[in-house]
Formats: C-alpha cells, structure tokens, sequence
C-alpha cells in the first residue's frame, strides 16, 4: 500500500524557499506538505490544488483563511510566515506543530484522563478566547483541528471561520455535523456561543472517544443535536457540568470562553472568582499595525512571480494571512450568571497563572468591563487581497469573508 504522505507526480519540489519534504494532508480544495529550509527550519506549506486555483471566489477565501489565522493569538494556533504564489498557485507558510491531532491521538491511545485532560480544557479554551477576541467565530472546533503539539495543544484551520454574527444562511451550513451546534444549520446568526458547543463536543470526544451526539447518519445527528440531551456518561466532574452548559441548545445560555475558563481556573485553590463580563468589550483598539499586501492576481505564466512577502523567524512552521485594523463585532449581551463550576482538580499550576495572565490582557478586569459600552454596530470588511503574514494583533477586529467557504478539510 503506497504510503499517502510521499510526495505524488505533479506536487512541488521547492515552494517559497523550502523545499517539500512529504504530505501532511490533503482536503478538497488543496494539499499541506512539509517543507524544509536550508537551514533546517520546518514549516506547513497549504496550496491551493490547480483545478480550482484560478477560481477568484476560491482564491478569495483562501486568502480569508489566512488573514483571520494571521490576526490570532500566536499562542493558540499555528503562526503564520509568510503567503504567495507558485506559479499560480497561492500558498501559505505556517509554523508546523509536530504531533498528532486530539482525534489521532484518542483513537491511538484511548480517551484523556485526569491532569491531561484538565490541561487540554483549559488550554483550548484559552485559544477559543483569543480566537473571538478578534471578532471571528472558527465554526469547525473539533477533534481534528487540535494539534497535540509538544508545547500543549493548538487550534488550527481557519478555512471556514466568518465575523461574529454572520447568519448561517449567509455563508451555508458548513461544518463538521457531529461537532456543529445546532444555530449552524438553522439560519440562526453564530456567535461564539456556537463555537463552545462545539467545543464541548470535542471535549466529550477527548473524555470518552466518542461524539457527544452519536447517530448512524448525518441527518439523525442533526436531529439529535437540535433535540436530543447528549450522552456525557464518561465525562468526569466538574468537568461535566461546564459541558452540559456549553452544550444548551439555547446559545444565550452557554457561558462564553472567558467566563468558562475562568470557572475552570478561578474558584478554589487561593484564587479570586474572577468573572469575565460577558460580551466584547467594542472599545476600537488604541493602536494597530497596517501589513502589507500581496498583489490578489497571480503573476502571468512564465513570469516571474512577485511575491511581496514579509519573512519572518522560520524557527517552525503550519497554516496561513494579513488583515487592516477593524471594529469588533459585538457579542449579543446577556445578564450574568453563575454556573458553580468548580476549579479542576489537577490544573497545573502554570496553566492557572497563564490563563488568568491572557484573560486579563485580553479581557480586561471586571471593573473596567463595565465602564465599556456594550452596543455599537461593527465595521466589517471583505477581504479583497491577497495577504502577507502580519504581526499578531491583540486588538479585537472583524472581518468578513463574503465567499462562500469550501468544504472544510
């Protein structure tokens, strides 16, 4: 049997510099390989597959994918190096996280227990929060889109992510179904509410290596998530409890990232209850960085491509972007509410101090949160050219990508 990570006829031997070790993996609209650098440096290459290439409104999203990784947290997912062309082909360069991903290593070694699942709660609920700090809900949390990586986990493939807000019938019911919530397939607008259900679908999967809502067919999943209470039997407490309350089929009443992180980390132990308000605050940030841009067009054929691209530190490397400072948009408010979610027996005590660290940086105090204005109506963009890796942006954005996404690898 041939062995589906070596290079095929047809793939690149050499893109932006490195040169193309073996596939990593392949979806329906491109293909990841590992690339190397002269010097040794590794990185993840995601390229556009030639048949669909040329096609603008495909070319469009992939760019989208790339400016929305590029404007998270370098913490919780793959950075970004760099974007560009191979002839026609677009790419895009990102640090490549070694390991397998939460669904590979479950089905290799068996449900997550204790300390080990602990960290993994509480470290992918720090990425989700930064994640919707910049206004963007990923819409495909899931098992396979955690990397174990050797410095903890990260949350990767921004493919089909869209701005805060954004109803499902404007952008399609796209997502994985065993991990969708049930606002994704009803027209309903998704906040990031929709990305803690599904969030708690994966930690059930990690807790026990099955779904939340298992069915034989799509439609009876879909059912079962809209109707069905899902089968946590497996899933320790406290744990437990934060789950059953990500998985409300109301999406007013899950607790957004920040508020169950800080009940996974905030009671018990010595440590304050510290509450995260419960919407973003729409403060426009004081500061911002303006990337530059990569020409949206490829260069002709037999041209030499220009690729205007900012280098940077190829110590790593995994998936893709470059954005223009935004408004954020605004999370629909809801009165506080306590879930008696108690601390996680186990958390390390570095994964404590981390995580109230970035809750702090990027969510303010509880007292400055409520001097914030909570209305406003957010300014959206649609990404119209190709961009260039731009530095991490703590402010909280928004975009909107007005293509419809392809189909999530």
């Amino acid at each position: 049997m041939p062995d589906p990570h070596q290079p095929r006829p047809g793939d690149p031997l050499r893109v932006a510099g490195y040169r193309v070790v073996k596939r990593l993996g392949e979806g329906g609209q491109g293909t990841v390989f590992l690339g190397q650098a002269p010097g040794g440096a590794r990185a993840a290459i995601k390229m556009l597959h030639s048949n669909v290439a040329g096609d603008s409104q495909v070319r469009q999203q992939f760019w989208c994918e790339a400016e929305i990784a590029a404007r998270v947290a370098t913490f919780s997912t793959a950075r970004v190096l760099e974007t560009g062309f191979a002839g026609e082909r677009p790419y895009i360069v990102s640090e490549y996280v070694p390991g397998p991903s939460l669904e590979e290593l479950v089905r290799a070694d068996g449900p997550r227990t204790g300390s080990g699942l602990e960290r993994l709660a509480v470290t992918t609920l720090t990425a989700l929060a930064s994640i919707h700090a910049t206004g963007v809900v990923h819409r495909d949390v899931k098992p396979a889109n955690v990397i174990m990586g050797p410095e903890g986990p990260v949350v990767i493939d921004f493919g089909i992510a869209r701005a805060a807000n954004t109803a499902a019938e404007e952008s399609g019911p796209v997502g994985t179904p065993a991990y969708m919530s049930p606002e994704q397939f009803d027209a309903r607008p998704l906040t990031p509410a929709s990305d803690l259900f599904s969030w708690a679908g994966t930690m059930v999967f990690a807790a026990t290596g099955r779904p939340a809502f298992a069915a034989s067919t799509v439609p009876a999943t879909l059912h079962a998530i809209a109707y069905a209470e899902p089968d946590l039997s497996g899933v320790p407490e406290p744990l437990r409890r934060l789950v059953a309350a990500c998985l409300a089929k109301d999406a007013a009443a899950r607790p957004t990232a920040g508020e169950a992180l800080c009940d996974l980390i905030g009671n018990g132990r010595g440590l304050p209850s510290t509450r995260v308000p419960s919407r973003v605050p729409t403060d426009p940030p004081s500061r911002s960085v303006s990337p530059p841009r990569v020409p949206a067009d490829p260069p002709r054929r037999g041209a030499e491509p220009r690729v205007h691209r900012r280098r940077r530190n190829r110590a790593a490397g995994r998936h893709a972007g470059s954005p223009a400072p935004l408004a954020p948009a605004p999370v629909s408010a809801r009165p506080r509410r306590r879930h008696g979610l108690a601390l996680l027996t186990g958390s390390a005590a570095l994964a404590v101090t981390v995580g109230i660290l970035i809750l702090t940086s990027v969510f303010g105090t509880p007292a400055d949160a409520q001097d914030r204005p909570s209305g406003g109506h957010p300014a959206t963009s649609t990404c119209t050219s190709a961009p260039s890796a731009a530095p991490h942006q703590q402010a909280a954005t928004s975009t909107t990508c007005a293509l419809e996404p392809g189909e999530p690898d």
